[in-house]
């Protein structure tokens, strides 16, 4: 029996996978596409599925006999796919019985904004109840797990200790360890799995974006992470999870990861998420870092940097992206990294500070750059960063190398006990 589920499975892959992306759709509220955008690579060219690397999700021979005869947990999202389907529906298909399913930041179906609370709800295409982990209710009650066997944990990360979704892996753990449900973890790559960078985490600014202490750029897959958190004691009262994991094939850490589907609303193309451990500094700035446009993340800029950068962005209100972005309706003045060559970051491994030195120096409201309380929609640099010295190294005109020098320490320990939880070199 195992054999045939496996087998049909495979066909539904092989099938799924033959369909076209997705087509462009004219933009609404008026703002250039990154589809009509020449400088959009990934816009021209939807993500591209990369048969040589094979997630844990697709080594269905490999997981398909744990779940027989099991109720069955799943957390997951929109990057949750076997194929072109999602995780859930194609286990659905070949008699999975999945109970419930948990959603992490932005919805089961990834249609809700970044911050924005999601409710517990019934999946309208499955009639499976769909509980969110975001907000208030971030971890599992024993009550959402009474009626579930294991828990499968299948969700793409981009290697960044303020995304959200390795928070949400800890608190699925610390509930499956006390209530003795064992997590099924499919592992997927890191598409800055080459990157291990910035300062280790101070407890004193632990946050929702920011738990462990770990540097900015981690250099692990979800499944390492696990690994850690049970290893280093990280779990609430030092609990262990009973964890599984499916190992990614044909991967490691040096290689280009193309991801298949945008994982989160926000980081809608390949250059945002390469961009991203560097950008997103950005969010605990007073500058608008593409939020409000369709290319979030690779561009950045202000009203008040009129006259000092010749390119410009209008930032809209975006339905399901951004409906409340930093100057709104403003003409915004920056850089457009759009083009940034990625082959360099991968070169130098480490996470670009030369654009927000630059944006600090030619900004005329130096006061106000760091200020978090000039709009709802800024974060603190010091939850961002990590650490209490960023902002005046900023401030005090000190180089990258000079910054980067104060985090050695931590990073270099961090490397250390990092090799003790790798999967893949």
């Amino acid at each position: 029996m195992k054999k045939y589920i496996s087998l049909a499975l495979t066909c539904l892959i092989a099938v799924s996978a033959c369909g076209q992306g997705p087509k462009s759709s004219t933009d609404e509220t008026g703002i250039v596409k990154a589809t009509e955008s020449k400088t959009i690579d990934q816009g021209e060219k939807p993500y591209v599925y990369q048969n040589a690397i094979k997630t844990g999700a697709e080594q269905t021979e490999k997981y398909l006999p744990l779940l027989k005869g099991k109720r069955v947990g799943m957390v997951v999202n929109p990057t949750s796919i076997i194929g072109k389907e999602t995780t859930v529906d194609s286990l659905l298909k070949v008699g999975v019985k999945i109970q419930k399913i948990f959603g992490p930041e932005h919805g089961f179906r990834g249609n809700a904004s970044a911050g924005v609370h999601v409710n517990d709800d019934v999946d309208a295409k499955t009639g499976i109840k769909a509980v969110s982990l975001y907000g208030k209710h971030s971890t599992p009650t024993a009550e959402d797990l009474a009626d579930i066997d294991i828990m499968i944990f299948d969700i793409q990360d981009v290697g960044v200790r303020f995304y959200t979704y390795i928070n949400t892996l800890q608190h699925v753990m610390e509930a499956c360890a006390v209530n003795n449900k064992e997590v099924l973890i499919l592992d997927r790559p890191n598409p800055n799995g080459y990157l291990i960078d910035g300062p280790i985490l101070d407890p004193q600014f632990k946050s929702g974006i920011g738990i462990q202490p770990i540097p900015i750029a981690h250099g692990l897959t979800v499944g390492e992470y696990a690994q850690m958190l049970n290893g280093e004691g990280w779990l609430k009262d030092k609990v262990k999870c009973k964890i599984n994991i499916i190992k990614v094939a044909n991967y490691n850490h040096d290689m280009e990861y193309t991801l298949p589907v945008k994982p989160s609303p926000n980081l809608n193309t390949q250059q945002s998420i390469m961009l991203y451990p560097a950008t997103c500094l950005f969010e605990g700035t007073y500058l608008n870092h593409g939020r409000g446009t369709m290319f979030p993340f690779t561009v950045v800029g202000a009203p008040y940097l009129k006259g000092k950068f010749d390119f410009s962005f209008t930032p809209k209100s975006i339905k399901g992206m951004s409906e409340t972005p930093l100057f709104q309706d403003q003409v915004c003045y920056g850089l457009d990294l759009r083009n940034y060559d990625i082959a360099k970051l991968r070169k130098a491994k480490a996470i670009n500070l030369s654009w927000i030195i630059e944006l600090y120096k030619a900004s005329p409201k130096k006061a106000d750059f760091f200020n978090s309380k000039l709009s709802k929609e800024m974060g603190t640099i010091e939850r961002l960063v990590g650490v209490a010295d960023f902002r005046q190294q900023i401030i005090e005109g000190k180089s990258e190398a000079e910054i980067r020098a104060s985090w050695q320490p931590g990073l270099n320990a961090y490397k250390t006990m990092r090799k003790k939880y790798l999967l893949y070199k």
